[in-house]
């Protein structure tokens, strides 16, 4: 079994090393096609290099027999956010290539809706798979915030950084790392998000409608995390109190005593929004 699993991974090792390949042939087509300055250059390498990393590192963690195919078009997806960020990046020093990076952000957000449903009906949703997914959809916003805060202001990048703001809380209030619930209003309001932000980002409707549009995502994004929050809390009160009525539980991690939550999917957080 333990030679199975060193060929395992092995194998996925190969698969993240190619994703980084074509990574950076991205960067080198979007280099050579819009002559992309060193701010670019440096960036999309940079992200190539950290992705394939913490992808390798996760992947070899872990007990997958195969890559599966939902990954792959994370992978792609990746990809794709790469070429995005490298695009941003060199928007600071150069005129920013507008159609480009919409046509990569687009096709990344219609990807994500393709993933999920891959995993489903291909019956290879994975923890790692829905890590994968969630961090890249995390970075793709975060990098369409500070673009469109170029335009609107500084206040769009709450946007991309909120969850962060949440990952970094959770260390240090344990009752925030509890699983959550699914939810079609969360996994909405996500997606909105980046559909919100790609239209500010193609400039063609007036600052006033791109500052309604995204003050718009803003507050439902507020909306999701508050209530997500006061969710948690009152999972944690309650496993408290009830942790107080049986003192001779273990009571280390209050998060092991939340409710169960149903079997999650590729596409979903499998733990709270700060995994």
């Amino acid at each position: 079994m333990a030679l199975n699993h060193t060929d395992n991974a092995r194998l996925l090792r190969q698969e993240t090393a190619a994703g980084a390949g074509v990574q950076i042939l991205l960067l080198t087509v979007l280099g050579a096609s819009l002559d992309l300055g060193p701010a670019g250059w440096l960036t999309g390498l940079v992200f190539a290099a950290v992705s394939w990393a913490v992808l390798t590192r996760a992947v070899s963690r872990s007990w997958l027999s195969s890559f599966g195919a939902a990954n792959r078009v994370t992978l792609a997806r990746a990809t794709l956010v790469g070429g995005v960020t490298a695009l941003v990046a060199d928007s600071f020093t150069s005129p920013p290539r507008v159609a480009v990076l919409t046509a990569l952000t687009a096709v990344a957000l219609i990807l994500d809706a393709v993933d999920g449903q891959v995993a489903r009906r291909t019956g290879t949703s994975s923890t790692l798979g829905a890590r994968f997914d969630m961090e890249v959809d995390a970075i793709l916003i975060l990098v369409l915030s500070v673009y469109v805060a170029t335009a609107l202001g500084p206040w769009v990048l709450l946007i991309g950084a909120m969850r962060y703001a949440f990952v970094a809380a959770a260390r240090f209030l344990p009752w925030m790392n509890a699983p959550l619930p699914h939810s079609m209003a969360r996994k909405t309001v996500a997606a909105l998000q980046g559909v919100a932000l790609l239209v500010a980002a193609t400039g063609l409707l007036p600052a006033p409608a791109n500052l309604a549009v995204v003050l718009l995502a803003l507050t439902t994004l507020i909306w999701s995390f508050a209530r997500d929050t006061a969710w948690l809390w009152s999972t944690g009160k309650a496993a408290r109190a009830e942790a107080r009525t049986e003192p001779d539980r273990p009571v280390a991690n209050v998060a092991r005593l939340a409710r169960p939550v149903p079997r999650v999917v590729h596409d979903e957080p499998v733990p709270a929004r700060s995994a």
